[in-house]
């Protein structure tokens, strides 16, 4: 796997398919434990959890395994990570993005990509 993972971040395409999965399963796992505190009760409330704590470690995996400099490419990772999870929050919570969430991602979109490119 770490091959595979190696090999993906090689090439920019890649290397940002990675992070969007990375930035999804974060999202996705923090989502879950927000469910099991807060939405969910005996069973479903333990399944959360634990598909939460699955979550949180592929992220771990997916960002720790391959060799690259993720500092570098944080700035990109930080936009991914906060339009997904809009996204997460939106098809699981039912929530929509208020005018400071949109006019503070448009900041971080704009600081990502001052990053990515200064970089």
């Amino acid at each position: 796997m770490r091959d595979l993972l190696n090999h993906l971040v090689a090439h920019r395409s890649g290397a940002l398919l990675l992070l969007a999965v990375a930035a999804f399963l974060e999202a996705y796992g923090d989502s879950c434990f927000q469910s099991a505190l807060y939405r969910a009760s005996g069973m479903s409330r333990a399944a959360a959890f634990v598909a939460g704590a699955v979550s949180l470690a592929a992220y771990g995996l997916v960002v720790n395994a391959p060799r690259w400099e993720f500092g570098k490419l944080l700035g990109v990772y930080v936009v991914l990570f906060f339009l997904l999870a809009q996204v997460v929050a939106r098809v699981k919570f039912g929530q929509a993005p208020t005018t400071p969430i949109l006019i503070g991602g448009t900041l971080i979109v704009v600081g990502g990509a001052v990053i990515a490119m200064g970089g």
